[in-house]
């Protein structure tokens, strides 16, 4: 049993891509066994998302890409073909000793193969079943196929991304498909406690448009109450001024003023003190009101010392400030360091000995997360997760693999 605060929970993972795998990579993250069921021969479809690819001891790319190991280590992999009655059987007997079930897959694509919840719950009542879907499992769009661009164009998001002349802008990373991966993982622990009390399990309706509407947060409660679309401000901030990016000698940093105060020490700063008596300025709705007139004048101020100066003065004097660092920059960050933002799995197969991934932010001081596998080969765990799990005998995964029920890794 591995540690961590959700050891001896077993999760068995029929989910792809980003939201789903996320979400089981989370719980394996904090000690459940994760269990992960492929498409033989083909896999999760991320495998195939690069380059970058991972390369093996000869240098030559092994097909698993650094999108696939973002949201894959601590899984097991079995390859299994649902398409066969064989291999349905196979997945309702690992459902049958897991806690958990994830699947992405369209509305009524499980149901055909009786791995849908209300199949499942027919014998599996403690079961808890996660669907994760673009559009949620009723409504006009339920059928719909659901991705994280469109996704982030029909929840509103888009609408605030970018520069105020330009054209709307996702995100630079799947941000829908991960916050609702994170939404699942909170939904499931949430069933967990609930099934430890009562031994119910229960069906969790997960859509990737319900949880970009959600996470409008105050841009969303901003239209609610106004009723007015909020326009794009590039880097500004809807409701406070000034917070947005600013230019200096050397490059450009950010300045994100939260309140009067601030706004004091930093027209001292800029040694414009008059400015934080001005009525037009005085106050965070009086700068809102006049932003148009009060950026201009500062970004002429900020612009004439070296961004190694601003940042070491606010600093000093608590005014929040920061540089905009790429993601090498990031990770070099002595701060990212010290908090080791960056783990290297173990993987005797590849170059180097080892995969580098992004580390989990979690800290429990008495159940911290752990990092026991690298993200797996296609189908690498058949044979023992059916030896172990389902405790079939080995001519019996002999036969199943001749079949192509079941594929092994290489």
């Amino acid at each position: 049993m591995s540690g961590g605060p959700l050891a001896g929970v077993r999760v068995l993972d029929l989910s792809r891509i980003l939201a789903g795998p996320n979400c089981a990579q989370l719980l394996g993250d904090l000690g459940a066994e994760v269990i992960k069921v492929e498409k033989p021969g083909e896999g999760d479809d991320t495998r195939r998302w690069g380059p970058p690819f991972v390369r093996d001891r000869h240098g030559k790319p092994t097909g698993e890409s650094a999108y696939y190991l973002c949201a894959n280590r601590n899984k097991r992999s079995i390859a299994v073909d649902l398409s066969r009655p064989e291999g349905q059987s196979l997945v309702r007997r690992l459902a049958a000793r897991s806690d958990v079930l994830i699947e992405n897959y369209k509305v009524g694509t499980l149901g055909r193969y009786g791995l849908d919840y209300a199949s499942l719950h027919e014998t599996l009542p403690g079961l808890i079943y996660c669907s994760i879907t673009g559009f949620g499992q009723t409504g006009p769009y339920a059928t719909r196929s659901g991705y994280d661009f469109l996704i982030q164009g029909m929840g509103g998001i888009m609408s605030l991304t970018g520069e105020p002349d330009g054209p709307p802008m996702k995100t630079g990373v799947g941000i829908a498909d991960v916050m609702t991966g994170m939404y699942a993982a909170v939904a499931i622990l949430a069933a967990l406690r609930h099934k430890e009390h009562t031994g119910e399990g229960q069906h969790i309706d997960l859509a990737l448009f319900d949880t970009q509407l959600a996470w409008l947060v105050n841009a969303g409660t901003n239209y609610l109450l106004s009723g007015r679309d909020q326009p794009r401000l590039g880097n500004a901030h809807p409701n406070i001024v000034p917070y947005e990016v600013f230019p200096a000698r050397g490059g450009h940093f950010i300045l994100a003023v939260g309140n009067d105060g601030q706004f004091r020490r930093l027209c001292g700063l800029l040694e414009r003190p008059g400015l934080a008596d001005d009525p037009r300025y005085a106050t965070n709705p009086a700068r809102l009101e006049h932003r148009d007139t009060l950026i201009p004048l500062l970004k002429d101020l900020t612009r004439r010392r070296e961004r190694s100066h601003w940042l070491g003065q606010c600093e000093a004097l608590g005014i929040p400030a920061g540089p905009v660092n790429t993601v090498s920059e990031a990770f070099a960050d002595p701060q990212a360091r010290f908090r080791g933002a960056r783990v290297d799995l173990a993987d005797e197969e590849v170059e180097g000995g080892s995969v580098p991934l992004v580390a989990n932010p979690i800290r429990l001081n008495a159940t911290p997360v752990t990092y026991r596998r690298a993200p797996p080969r296609l189908g690498a765990h058949s044979r023992e997760i059916l030896a172990e799990v389902l405790e079939l005998p080995p001519q019996e995964i002999d036969a199943l693999i001749a079949a192509g029920v079941v594929a092994e890794g290489a």
